[in-house]
């Protein structure tokens, strides 16, 4: 699998992502970097300790790190439930918070295949 193979696996913009970072090297350092980050265990985490104010800062970092890589769907996921955690639980957030676990596992899946592949 190349790298941008995985990223049309993930729902990402490999377009996007390579018109703004230097080179190949450096967007598959990220990528494989993605998959160290603690801030999903974060997000899991408080989600499950009903502390929606953490789940929030969570949410919103995925969201950036997500829209520095042009991971587009889960950007996207991770957005919405930023949006409806920001004032606090709302009555959209679980849906959103289960959107953003099928792509979180969706895009951490594209990267592990592609991580095999190297």
């Amino acid at each position: 699998m190349t790298l941008q193979e995985c990223y049309e696996s993930l729902g990402g913009d490999y377009k996007e992502v390579s018109s703004r970072l230097p080179s190949e090297k450096f967007i598959q350092k990220f990528v494989l970097k993605f998959l160290d980050d603690k801030t999903y265990e974060l997000l899991t985490t408080s989600w499950q300790e009903e502390n929606y104010e953490e789940a929030f800062r969570a949410a919103h970092t995925i969201k950036g790190m997500c829209q520095n890589l042009s991971f587009t769907v889960l950007q996207e996921s991770s957005s919405q439930l930023t949006e409806a955690l920001r004032n606090g639980m709302s009555p959209q957030a679980p849906e959103l918070y289960g959107r953003v676990l099928e792509d979180y596992a969706r895009t951490t899946g594209a990267i592990q295949v592609y991580k095999q592949g190297l």
